[in-house]
């Protein structure tokens, strides 16, 4: 990945947008840790993830009662504000020291912008982050039969997630146009995506103690359940198109 945003910099003219990096992994698979150590290595750069795009809790607690009450939940497409994320990368091609968006899980709200960090003037490479990043809707035949215990419960009919897949095809086409390359990581399995993201949910109890946004194993159960879905369908889809695609071994290292 190194090499293909050092050979895609070098082809930069003076006066080029910045190269706008698009990495699309599971959760816990590492896209955080990968982003830092990439940006390191240009000297003006900026991280925008997709975790940090979310609406507010009082939007989504809006949107769940009209539409569906899983919306309350944030992670699934539609329940993140679009128009900010390209606002912002927006500023960011324009050359702008834009501030970025940051969303505090721990209080499952945004933070308060006073707090937000800021891109570099002139940035060269902006790394765009996310569990969904570059992303494509469903068709609509295969949302027709639940996948998981959770749609099959409490989305029986099926409108969260022709909601989510909609907004998907809709809002999010211009909030991932800009990118270019676009990068996957592919870990082994979906069990594998569980035990990653419970690994991260128990450094998080270490650290944080209980409470302050952590979730219990059922919780956290539950809550990857709504990502399943969109995530098994990029693992399908995404691999003819990615410009890179990164398979992971059981511990995040490249596989063989």
């Amino acid at each position: 990945m190194a090499a293909l945003v050092a050979d895609r910099l070098a082809r930069r003219r003076p006066g080029d947008p910045p190269l706008i990096l698009g990495l699309c992994g599971a959760q816990g698979s590492g896209k955080s840790t990968i982003a830092a150590r990439l940006a390191k290595q240009v000297e003006r750069s900026a991280i925008l993830s997709l975790d940090d795009l979310y609406l507010t809790r009082v939007e989504r607690q809006r949107l769940a009662r009209a539409v569906h009450p899983l919306f309350a939940t944030r992670g699934v497409s539609g329940t993140h504000d679009v128009t900010l994320g390209v606002e912002t990368i927006a500023a960011i091609v324009r050359g702008e020291a834009v501030p970025l968006p940051r969303f505090d899980k721990a209080i499952d709200d945004r933070a308060p912008p006073s707090t937000w960090p800021c891109a570099p003037k002139g940035c060269q490479l902006l790394i765009f982050e996310g569990w969904c990043v570059g992303a494509r809707a469903q068709d609509a035949a295969a949302l027709v039969a639940p996948l998981n215990m959770l749609e099959a419960a409490e989305d029986a009919d099926g409108t969260w997630r022709r909601h989510v897949n909609a907004a998907l095809a809709s809002d999010y086409p211009r909030l991932f146009a800009p990118i270019d390359p676009l990068v996957l990581l592919v870990p082994p399995d979906w069990s594998t995506v569980l035990r990653w993201r419970t690994q991260q949910e128990e450094a998080l109890r270490r650290t944080r103690g209980p409470g302050a946004g952590v979730m219990d194993d059922m919780q956290l159960a539950r809550f990857v359940s709504h990502h399943e879905r969109l995530t098994r369908h990029i693992w399908a889809e995404m691999p003819g198109r990615a410009d890179l695609c990164l398979t992971l071994a059981e511990d995040r290292t490249l596989a063989a």
